[in-house]
């Protein structure tokens, strides 16, 4: 009876959550290191929030496409989170939506990847049915682009191009890098020609999971763990109203900045956390904040005083990113003299949050890397 009671302990723990590697992935053939590093971002969970930052080492202020971070300048580290834009990729542009090379683009992320972080992609793509930029809020541009649509070749055409890309991103040995791979983004909103205001939820649906299956079935695409991040919503039927089910997700998020009403950016982060994290578990999928930040950061304590406490929190967040670092009037990360520079190092030294010397070693691939 005690070792059947201990057996019935370990299912149990498994079963709810508690023991690691309990969710698997909604691509049933994904890669040894994509199937890793979910399995360990679970690991994780708890001990941490891993801390990113928008092509932070691609640009930054005062400075362009050269080894530099403005995240390092300050912290001293890197972050142990890349996210990237595959926006233009569409059109076989040779630079991506920010100006950056993609040839550049794919060394920082194979650099990334051997230093153990993660690399994250989202795409500002343009509008499939007239070309213009991810902003164009034509109505019923998704059912368009669906099969029978009058649009649907040309956006077949925009996948191919980047299921091009993608497949390029190859680690040391030939391995496909795992890309937290983020479409549609902000799809509450109604600023994108796929958010709310301009498709309905069911066309929504249909275009999130052809858009998933021909990356997989038509591309063989297997190294993707797929981030479902909404805008604002105010409950848990507002969050799921588009969800195109588990099949089709790995990580749950929502993007939210701050602006100047602190209190108001804090108050919402609370709310929109605590309705995450009970979906999140609901469905046995990660939670996270994939864009958040406070544009030129006036506060001098806003790291350690008003995002460190709902991390805090929220311990079973598995990871942040603060949007890019384009100008003095446009960044979301401190460089050095910054006036948050100060409290953004002690928030780098929280053992609450993960930034890449604390994710290195974990060996989230599955196999040691910064080799």
């Amino acid at each position: 009876m005690k070792h059947a009671a201990a057996r019935l302990m370990v299912s149990f723990m498994f079963c709810t959550g508690i023991g690691y590697a309990q969710i698997p992935l909604s691509d049933t053939k994904a890669t040894k290191e994509t199937r890793a590093l979910y399995s360990n971002l679970q690991k994780v969970q708890g001990k941490g929030v891993i801390f990113g930052h928008h092509d932070d080492t691609a640009y930054g202020i005062g400075w362009a496409l050269k080894d530099s971070s403005d995240v390092k300048a300050v912290a001293g580290i890197y972050p142990a989170l890349y996210g990237w834009d595959v926006a233009k990729m569409e059109h076989d542009s040779t630079n991506d939506i920010n100006g950056v090379p993609f040839e550049t683009q794919r060394k920082l992320i194979q650099e990334a990847y051997q230093r153990g972080g993660i690399n994250t992609i989202c795409w500002h793509m343009d509008n499939p049915v007239n070309g213009q930029n991810a902003w164009d809020t034509t109505q019923n541009s998704v059912k368009n682009i669906l099969p029978g649509g009058p649009n649907n070749e040309e956006y077949k055409d925009y996948l191919k191009h980047v299921a091009r890309y993608l497949k390029t991103l190859k680690g040391k040995d030939g391995e496909a890098i795992p890309v937290l791979f983020r479409p549609f983004h902000e799809l509450t909103g109604g600023w994108f020609w796929w958010g709310a205001k301009t498709t309905t939820p069911q066309d929504f649906i249909a275009l999130w999971q052809y858009t998933i299956d021909f990356l997989r079935k038509k591309q063989k695409l297997h190294h993707l763990v797929i981030v479902y991040s909404t805008a604002d919503f105010n409950s848990e039927q507002e969050f799921l109203e588009r969800y195109p089910g588990d099949g089709y997700v790995d990580v749950m998020g929502f993007d939210l900045y701050c602006t100047k009403n602190v209190d108001q950016y804090t108050d919402r982060l609370h709310k929109q956390l605590g309705i995450l994290q009970t979906v999140a578990d609901a469905h046995h999928k990660l939670m996270s904040i994939p864009e958040t930040g406070y544009q030129g950061i006036p506060d001098t304590n806003w790291w350690t005083n008003v995002l460190l406490p709902q991390l805090v929190k929220f311990s079973k967040l598995s990871y942040i990113m603060t949007w890019r670092n384009a100008t003095k009037e446009h960044f979301f990360a401190p460089y050095p003299g910054q006036v948050s520079a100060a409290d953004f190092v002690r928030f780098s030294k929280s053992p609450n949050i993960i930034f890449q010397n604390r994710i290195t070693p974990l060996n989230i691939y599955g196999k040691a890397m910064n080799e």
